[in-house]
């Protein structure tokens, strides 16, 4: 189990809609992850299974879409993963030793953005 290492990647503006299927297709070519992810498709997430890299099942948290040909942090995306490590759509599973950590994550692209995570206001 493994929090991915955070990218500082560039934002999305902020009013971008967030399509996790379309970026999930967009993110896949770009990566060229069509078959099985790679270290690349593993950027656009938050969270991975450590054990089944090689899942697509495995990544969780999806933040990142593939806009002009870059990699970037869509601001809806963080707000929805957010929203779900504060238990929206039923929350995330994952281990319980790794959620302060996935918080630290998105909590450095919420600075980014100007925001405070909900969890701390």
């Amino acid at each position: 189990m493994t929090v991915t290492r955070f990218h500082d990647l560039p934002l999305a503006d902020r009013d971008r809609d967030w399509d996790a299927d379309a970026a999930e297709k967009r993110v896949r070519e770009w990566a060229g992850a069509e078959e099985k992810p790679n270290a690349k498709y593993r950027e656009a997430h938050v969270w991975y299974d450590g054990e089944e890299p090689e899942n697509f099942e495995s990544y969780k948290l999806p933040v990142a879409d593939v806009i002009g040909g870059d990699l970037k942090v869509v601001p809806r995306a963080v707000m929805a993963a957010g929203a779900v490590m504060q238990g929206a759509r039923g929350g995330v599973k994952i281990p319980r030793d790794e959620v302060d950590r996935v918080k630290s994550h998105l909590a450095r692209y919420y600075a980014k953005m100007g925001d405070t995570p909900p969890w701390e206001r």
